[in-house]
């Protein structure tokens, strides 16, 4: 055997052109050519050592798992920077053919991004004094309300002297409050850590965003892995860019709505009404869920009859149904359909692991394995030009 393949080396040599042809290298060459292949030596696994491999899979994805739970201060606004990144990636292509050089070019989209986000803040800084001034007002509105319904449940032991002493009471409320403020205080910080870093972060994502590209990209090693490569990462940015600034026109839309609905239902701070209804819409199913839920309080706690309390959330709920089957499918077409069972189950587990801000991620990542696996599954796709 060893003969074999020393002959086999000595071929391979001469047919690169490493030696000079002869009549005994053509010779060997020829012998070569005659011996059988060398055996196959195929190790064979018992189902031990296939359930230790398993194992060791999930022990890693555990650890992982913990990881990101536990490094959720600075992967939130991280993961949050690549994807809004990634959002504005056609905007930031658009800028460089039209000559703005890179620096430039993130650092106007990202401060754009914060302009946004401060002028939301901003309009909202009334609305929410507004509520906090009405918070003990409208907390017992809200209790004189409901004790009729409370007391006919005679198991729960509720009367309207519960809410006069006791822990329960207005008074009580109201000493809580400085609690209530240190949680909110203390909850600030991180808040202000978290923003300076998603700031940075996407700033530098969009500097580097196409150095980033080619990097990934020259990881590969073949000329179809890399074609695969620029293939998936184009469609991802296409995807995302297309979906969310559809979907941010359609559900500015219907946060106006919203609006008007709040302020024709004698609803108090219409606009808060309005925004929170633009951004449950981000949040597929609990986001409408919640957001119906929480209008038909409101109107049952502000309206006497129960009927007239609920037109709010009756008028929001069909209002977003009709864009949501109607409005959004004829714009976005079917080709961003994911399984709903599946969206369900990545906004559970992301609201798990990052609370509200995961609950936002979950549909963008969803897009993000969706297009990933569908550009690789998919054999048939237009073949990009790698860049000279």
């Amino acid at each position: 055997m060893g003969i074999a393949n020393g002959i086999r080396k000595q071929a391979k040599k001469i047919a690169i052109g490493e030696r000079h042809t002869s009549a005994w290298a053509q010779s060997l060459k020829e012998a070569a050519e005659e011996l059988p292949p060398p055996p196959l030596h195929r190790l064979e696994k018992d189902g031990l050592d296939v359930s230790m491999a398993w194992a060791i899979i999930g022990i890693f994805g555990i650890l992982f798992l913990a990881a990101v739970y536990l490094m959720s201060l600075i992967l939130i606004p991280i993961t949050l920077a690549v994807v809004v990144g990634m959002i504005l990636g056609m905007a930031a292509e658009k800028l460089g053919k039209m000559g703005v050089p890179r620096l430039a070019n993130a650092f106007m989209l990202s401060s754009a991004v914060a302009l946004v986000i401060f002028l939301l803040i901003n309009s909202l800084a009334d609305p929410l004094m507004t509520l906090a001034n009405e918070g003990p007002a409208f907390a017992e509105r809200t209790i004189n309300r409901v004790m009729p319904y409370l007391e006919r449940i005679r198991w729960l032991h509720i009367t309207p002297a519960t809410f006069e002493s006791g822990s329960m009471s207005i008074g009580a409320l109201l000493e809580n409050t400085g609690n209530v403020l240190h949680v909110v205080t203390s909850s600030l910080t991180p808040a202000l850590v978290q923003g300076m870093i998603f700031f940075a972060a996407l700033l530098f994502f969009l500097a580097g965003r196409v150095n980033l590209r080619k990097t990934i990209i020259m990881t590969f090693r073949t000329r179809t892995q890399r074609l695969a490569a620029i293939r998936v990462i184009n469609a991802v940015e296409q995807v995302l860019g297309f979906y969310f600034a559809t979907a941010s026109l359609i559900y500015v839309g219907l946060g106006v709505v919203m609006t008007v609905i709040a302020y024709a239902g004698g609803l108090s701070a219409p606009v808060l009404w309005g925004f929170f209804a633009f951004l449950s819409s981000f949040i597929p199913y609990l986001g409408i869920t919640l957001m119906t839920l929480a209008v038909a309080v409101a109107g049952i706690l502000t309206h006497d009859g129960i009927l007239i309390g609920l037109m709010p959330a009756a008028a929001f709920f069909t209002v977003h149904l009709l864009m949501e089957n109607l409005i959004f499918p004829a714009v976005m077409g079917r080709r961003l359909e994911i399984n709903p069972f599946v969206v369900f189950l990545a906004i559970l587990f992301w609201t798990w692991m990052w609370g509200a801000v995961g609950a936002m991620l979950a549909l963008p990542l969803s897009l993000i394995v969706m297009t990933i696996i569908d550009e690789l599954l998919i054999e048939e796709k237009p073949q990009p030009q790698l860049p000279k």
